[in-house]
């Protein structure tokens, strides 16, 4: 994947040893990539910043809280 170049990942602060299954973001010129900490070779998904943004927003919103 050319856009990887260069693409500089980041995880959330709230992952770590009590919480080791997350993801990292990495924001590029047109869009938002993620990848599996875990496995940094494997899939990365990429998404445009509309699609991101909408997660995001869903997230906070709680469209994906299980109770």
């Amino acid at each position: 994947m050319g856009e990887m170049n260069g693409a500089v990942f980041g995880k959330s602060t709230y992952s770590g040893a009590a919480n080791p299954n997350c993801v990292e973001v990495a924001f590029i010129c047109d869009g938002v990539l993620v990848r599996d900490s875990k496995d940094r070779l494997g899939a990365v998904l990429r998404y445009t910043r509309d699609e991101w943004a909408a997660f995001v927003a869903g997230v906070k919103a709680g469209e994906f809280d299980l109770s």
